[in-house]
């Protein structure tokens, strides 16, 4: 007897790529709609995915259609809710692409409809799947590190605004809610979900408003629509003394560079490049880890929601936990703009 499928439906052709190619390398995973306003990226994409493969051009008509039974969202943050919001109508399980939403407002609104539909919702985090970060999840969960009390979390550019789809740039867009947003979560992930308190930060833009560090040539008329952040840094304070620095840099005069550092009490540990670092009988050992042959994280996030569809596998990365995610970012980018600490309700 075959194995049951799951169809799924991929709403936009950036990030939907590499998720709808992973669902595809899944023994019991199917990729058999596309959605996007350009007829032509789908028509290209189609080419590389096996089988027939249905394309709408309306987010709504696909959701209707009853032979999916999950949607990816992969469009800009201020279409994550809409889209979300119409695949929990239909019934259909979800998966979103970080962040959550463009507003903490609007994350609160898809969890509560998501929770209260019994669907599977998932965020879809490749940092958080990614190898190194499974593995530095498995050694914590062993007690390699002891207690850990603080991390470091930064994603720098030094020429990488985006520009292919204004919403990136636009007010609910910004270089926090795209990368910062990675090593947020993942850091947050490795220090085991703590309760945010509160939240400091500083955000501007000093390069995306005079057209310098895109990540290709733009024109004036479309710089002058930047309404965000080209970076945004700050501290989280968490329940039990726990702190994290967060750093997200879309252009800058510095190296590119994406780290998470961990700080506990019997050992340490960086992310990129994967080390361990800790004390043996009064000597310093570094420990450089090697991952050979491990799945993609794309195929991590892929397995991961399929079994949660298929087997009822209780899901570790809901779209709660990218409400949470939210929360933090709303409130060090609302510090920024007060210049003073913020408090997160119910921390």
């Amino acid at each position: 007897m075959p194995k049951k499928k799951v169809n799924v439906g991929i709403v936009g052709m950036g990030i939907g790529k590499p998720n709808a190619l992973a669902i595809t390398r899944h023994a019991q995973g199917h990729v058999a709609a596309l959605c996007d306003l350009d007829e032509g990226r789908m028509a290209e994409f189609a080419t590389e995915l096996p089988g027939e493969v249905k394309t709408y051009t309306d987010y709504k008509a696909m959701c209707k259609d009853s032979e999916l039974d999950a949607i990816f969202v992969g469009t800009p943050n201020q279409l994550h809710v809409p889209v979300a919001l119409e695949a929990v109508r239909r019934d259909k399980h979800v998966m979103v692409t970080k962040p959550l939403a463009d507003s903490e407002r609007a994350a609160l609104r898809l969890v509560d409809a998501a929770d209260r539909s019994g669907v599977v919702n998932m965020m879809s985090l490749s940092t958080r799947f990614s190898p190194a970060c499974q593995y530095l999840h498995e050694q914590s969960r062993a007690g390699y590190f002891g207690e850990l009390y603080y991390a470091r979390a930064r994603s720098v550019r030094r020429n990488g605004i985006p520009a292919w789809n204004l919403g990136f740039i636009k007010e609910g867009g910004g270089a926090f809610r795209d990368m910062g947003v990675h090593v947020l979560d993942a850091a947050w992930s490795l220090l085991g979900f703590p309760r945010p308190v509160s939240a400091t930060g500083v955000a501007g833009a000093h390069f995306g408003p005079q057209g310098k560090g895109y990540s290709r040539p733009v024109t004036r008329a479309t710089y002058r629509q930047f309404a965000a952040d080209d970076y945004a840094a700050g501290f989280i304070r968490f329940e039990g003394g726990l702190g994290l620095q967060v750093e997200s840099f879309w252009a800058s005069h510095q190296p590119r560079e994406m780290q998470i550092e961990l700080f506990g009490t019997q050992a340490g540990a960086s992310y990129n490049p994967l080390k361990l670092y800790s004390t043996v009988d009064g000597a310093e050992q570094d420990t450089t880890v090697n991952l050979r042959h491990q799945p993609e994280a794309w195929d991590n996030i892929a397995g991961h929601f399929i079994d949660c569809i298929l087997n009822g596998t209780s899901c570790t990365a809901p779209l709660s936990h990218g409400l949470q995610i939210q929360i933090m970012m709303e409130a060090l980018l609302k510090s920024a703009g007060m210049g003073r600490e913020v408090r997160i309700k119910g921390g």
